[in-house]
């Protein structure tokens, strides 16, 4: 009799243990399944949980047919937040342009255009001395100079005739100041005016191996605001082609100047030694950026060519990123409208707005 209670005990012992590790372990799968975002999904893990308990306490299988009609749940489709959460990051080009949902989404006002810099120390080895450097003829520019460029953009129609075309208005000033010729009072020597209208195509097709996403077409002016002699101006039709492809932007610009007057053109040679477009290649890597510029007049005789090579990065400490240290290289011709006919061999480092983290 003892050795049966003794039996007895020790198995009621053995099934409460083993129900209160069955409970925990319920529990624990049942906060797993409700984590699950994906309605169908959840529903599915809670039914698994469901029949596999009813066939622990009862030793018995749902028939096929109850187990079908249990397991299907109409698929759901995900809401507006669970779309976001699982697209993929935008690019530069696409939140510079605003190409998709997100980049649209809450969008700010006014976005930047191109770079947005200063060379505090912009050294030029063949500066342009010819022009007079302010209405005293004795005034001579120094080869140290400050260089800047702001540049930005404004989304005007969204959508237009439900298509995917926007329009837009950007903004382009680059200035080359005498910042450290005091003894002709600190000029500056040269500042160009390049506003555009821009209508953008939001695209989406293949082209050797790169994604092509936008599509400018527009008008743009670009002066200098001087009189003469120094009086600098044209006027062109533009049209830029952008690709990416993972962290490497391409943007072909291509331009066809509109004709003036000859007694009007303060620049009528301006195409020989400009162009008709200019290449530019950017890669980004990390917080670094890599970008280049080649530009050339396509001419066999008096060939002209312009190249850029800049290198932005993070300075260490500086909060939030927003500022990037920056160099750049340029040498050949129209860097500035002054000098569009003045071969410019200029390094410069400086700091770089950053909108690309």
């Amino acid at each position: 009799m003892k050795t049966l209670i003794t039996s007895i005990t020790i198995l009621s012992c053995l099934l409460f243990f083993s129900n209160v590790f069955a409970t925990d372990d319920i529990k624990c799968r049942l906060t797993e399944c409700a984590k699950i975002a994906n309605n169908a999904k959840r529903l599915k893990c809670f039914d698994e949980i469901t029949e596999r308990n009813v066939s622990t306490k009862t030793n018995t299988k749902l028939t096929p047919q109850k187990t079908t009609e249990a397991m299907i749940v109409p698929e759901e489709k995900p809401t507006e937040p669970e779309i976001l959460r699982v697209t993929p990051k935008s690019s530069v080009m696409s939140k510079r342009w605003e190409l998709d949902a997100p980049s649209r989404k809450n969008a700010p006002v006014i976005r930047i255009h191109r770079s947005n810099y200063i060379l505090p120390a912009a050294y030029n080895s063949s500066l342009n001395k010819s022009p007079i450097l302010d209405v005293d003829h004795k005034a001579r520019a120094q080869n140290t100079e400050a260089k800047f460029q702001l540049s930005f953009k404004v989304k005007l129609l969204e959508d237009i005739m439900d298509n995917d075309v926007d329009l837009w208005f950007g903004y382009t000033q680059l200035a080359f100041w005498q910042l450290y010729n005091s003894a002709f009072s600190s000029p500056f020597r040269e500042t160009n005016y390049e506003p555009e209208l821009l209508l953008n195509f939001r695209t989406d097709y293949d082209f050797i191996g790169l994604k092509g996403r936008i599509i400018n077409i527009g008008l743009n002016h670009q002066s200098n605001g001087r009189a003469r002699p120094l009086s600098r101006s044209w006027n062109r039709i533009v049209a830029n082609f952008g690709f990416e492809k993972n962290d490497f932007n391409l943007l072909l610009k291509t331009w066809y100047r509109i004709p003036e007057n000859s007694s009007d053109d303060d620049n009528p040679d301006i195409n020989k030694y400009m162009g008709y477009g200019e290449i530019w290649g950017t890669y980004f890597w990390k917080k670094h950026r890599f970008s280049a510029m080649f530009r050339n007049n396509l001419r066999i005789n008096e060939n002209r060519n312009a190249l850029q090579f800049d290198w932005s990065f993070p300075i260490p400490y500086l909060y939030g990123d927003r500022v990037s240290c920056y160099i750049q290289y340029f040498n050949g011709y129209g860097e500035s409208l002054l000098d569009y006919n003045a071969n410019s061999n200029r390094i410069g480092i400086g700091f770089m707005l950053t909108d690309w983290n």
